[in-house]
């Protein structure tokens, strides 16, 4: 165990300071993603709204009006309209409030305003128009947010534009450069929804922020597989090296409009270095948080993205210790979409691993990865959202016994003789200023082998625990796994948003795999708040649906499947490894028993051997199903030389 430095206990946080803010909401766990802001985000509205300012622009003042309150966001995302001549209102409440540096007027005003025009800032604006003809100035020209739509060949649901379907979207660090390259795969899940017909509408940005390519890409109707290969892009359009970003877009989605993915990261000139890491998640935040701080030897680059047709003002961007409340901008300003890597070192050059780094991300950037370069082997991994709408649960400490160890975290401690495995508890909430927490840890027959009390930590604490002096020697030497459970035997507080940075070590050649999550409870019928979460539907959630990506030539696919149970539950899971083909089919199926609050290495091409991996194709996939239980589970690649990569896995 790498010890803190000597803290009081359950210390708290001071107050925040913030970076400068990108003020408009993007997402809340209370109502979700906010469709509105996807709207004004897309690329297409960006271009969109460029050509709508420039020509309202060309007739004089334009007069806007605001039945929606829309206008503050679209002037935020798209800033430097034409001159206005003034914000009108319907809500009598908002009659006087300042809207875009003006007062707001009531729109009984709009006849006698001096414009050449009138902007609705609304969508879906025909009706509105309707309404208000009669305060039109005479000789002003209409116009509405209509004219920065996306074409109607890329709505699902053309009837409300505003719709969550219409903007199922993410962004992907994409690269292809300096001897690696990324591979996105995922799966079409919407046809599990009853979606008919699924396309991908994609653009790719360098790092400069300018457009390399934009395209369409068809999915089968079936689950088929999903890949998108930075090397066979850079061919399909005779591209030079790029690191960048790449939005996608899927038009005809059904059930989820976040599109999920796991990224590989890999070397394309045949070098060491290997990493995978989940979607980007498609909100950008305020703050970000599990950022590990360089260990000597090391470098940790940040991949700053910028999400938006706006720049990224210097100061924009802050990194600041984890809990010192001094955050440090980054000095330069980033364009629109580009890409800039920020050294960890230039900002915070005196904090070194086990601590900690919190990223002020001001809402510019949906989740950022980070790489840490290791003499010639580099690794990617993401940080997490870090909330700022929590406040301690009380509850939390006094639950029932029908809830048994209540929320865990689950993770693989990967076979000892070979692998190193650290934890390193990370605060993922502004109001979080301990961590009361206890590390119990299992065989992969569900028996408890070692128990660790972490203490009530700090939020600014130092401390990473090393699975190897807390086990006795040859303990789980073929792996198993261990869970972080809240213990408030030294008091202490707690959210349910409990989150950890776990790294893995190989040892014989050092290279390194990040992984992080937060915690839920498992596995209950009986329910707290939202717990335990369902796929679909209200808790409890109680079945597993688990993507599974396969390998290649080079490298060999794998899981780690967790069966974790807050209270006892079915003595062994009904697990079906179910491999489907690139066109969706299910062509293989395998039984799987997992014991309760146990664990299985699963490896595809052991599962189902070489000839139906070779059926099953490079975009072929392993459904895990489970209708008994909630597995968790992580997955990656493994190769001859010592590479390998980790990350949890998404499920639909």
């Amino acid at each position: 165990m790498i010890p803190p430095p000597p803290r009081p206990r359950c210390a708290g946080a001071s107050d925040s300071k913030g970076s400068a803010m990108l003020d408009i909401r993007t997402f809340d766990q209370r109502q979700g993603g906010n469709v509105l802001y996807k709207a004004l985000a897309h690329p297409l509205a960006a271009e969109a709204v460029a050509r709508l300012y420039a020509r309202l622009a060309a007739s004089g003042p334009v007069a806007v009006f605001d039945p929606e309150g829309i206008a503050a966001a679209l002037f935020v995302m798209h800033p430097d309209p034409p001159t206005l001549a003034g914000i009108y209102v319907q809500d009598v409440r908002e009659v006087g409030a300042e809207r875009a540096g003006h007062i707001a007027s009531p729109l009984t005003a709009l006849a006698e305003a001096r414009a050449g025009s009138v902007l609705t800032a609304a969508f879906d604006a025909a009706r509105i128009h309707a309404r208000i003809a009669e305060l039109i100035p005479r000789g002003a020209e209409v116009a509405s947010l209509d004219e920065a739509r996306l074409p109607e060949s890329m709505l699902t649901v053309p009837r409300r534009y505003l719709d969550r379907l219409n903007f199922a979207t993410n962004h992907v660090f994409f690269r292809d450069a300096d001897g690696l390259s990324t591979r996105l795969v995922t799966a079409n899940y919407w046809s599990g929804y009853g979606s008919a017909a699924v396309r991908l509408w994609l653009r790719l940005f360098d790092a400069d922020g300018a457009v390399l390519a934009t395209w369409e890409q068809a999915v089968a109707a079936d689950p088929a597989g999903i890949a998108i290969d930075s090397r066979e892009v850079r061919r399909r359009f005779g591209l030079p090296e790029f690191t960048g970003q790449l939005f996608l877009h899927a038009i005809g989605a059904a059930g989820h409009d976040v599109v999920k993915y796991a990224l590989n990261t890999y070397a394309s000139d045949n070098g060491p270095s290997l990493s995978c890491t989940h979607d980007a998640n498609a909100w950008p935040a305020d703050r970000y948080a599990g950022l590990p701080a360089p260990d000597p030897g090391e470098r940790v680059v940040v991949w700053v993205q910028n999400s938006h047709a706006v720049p990224i003002p210097a100061g924009g961007i802050a990194l600041d210790r984890m809990g010192a409340e001094q955050p440090v901008g980054l000095a330069r300003a980033v364009p629109p979409y580009a890409t800039v890597a920020l050294d960890v070192a230039e900002l915070l050059p005196e904090v070194h691993w086990p601590a900690q780094i919190e990223i002020r991300a001001g809402r510019h950037v949906v989740r950022p990865r980070y790489e840490v370069i290791r003499g010639e082997r580099t690794h990617i991994a993401h940080v997490n959202v870090e909330r700022a709408d929590l406040e301690p649960d009380p509850g939390i400490a006094a639950l029932p016994p029908l809830l048994g160890r209540g929320y865990l975290l689950p993770f693989p401690v990967l076979p000892r003789e070979r692998f190193r495995t650290v934890v390193l508890p990370t605060p993922m909430a502004t109001t979080q200023r301990n961590l009361p927490l206890r590390l119990d840890v299992f065989d992969p027959d569900g028996a408890k082998v070692g128990t660790h009390f972490l203490g009530c930590l700090a939020r600014d604490h130092a401390m990473a625990v090393d699975v190897d002096e807390i086990l006795p020697r040859g303990a789980l030497a073929e792996g198993g796994h261990a869970e972080l459970a809240y213990d408030f035997r030294d008091g202490g507080e707690a959210d349910g948003w409990m989150h950890a940075l776990i790294r893995y070590e190989e040892r014989q050649f050092g290279h390194t795999a990040e992984t992080s999550f937060g915690s839920h409870i498992f596995n209950t019928l009986m329910t707290y708040k939202d717990e335990p979460q369902s796929y679909g539907g209200p808790p409890p959630g109680l079945s597993t649906r688990l993507f599974l990506k396969l390998g290649d030539r080079r490298r060999r696919g794998f899981s780690a499947l967790i069966y974790p149970a807050s209270l006892p539950w079915h003595a062994r899971s009904d697990t079906r490894l179910l491999l489907h083909d690139g066109d969706g089919r299910a062509i293989a199926e395998e039984a799987l028993s997992i014991a309760c609050s146990g664990s299985a290495m699963v490896w595809p091409h052991e599962v189902f051997g070489a000839a139906k991996l070779a059926e099953a194709g490079a975009t072929g996939y392993v459904l895990v199903r489970d209708a008994t239980c909630r597995l968790f589970g992580y997955h990656g690649l493994m190769d001859e030389a010592g590479g390998f990569s980790l990350d949890h896995m998404f499920g639909f």
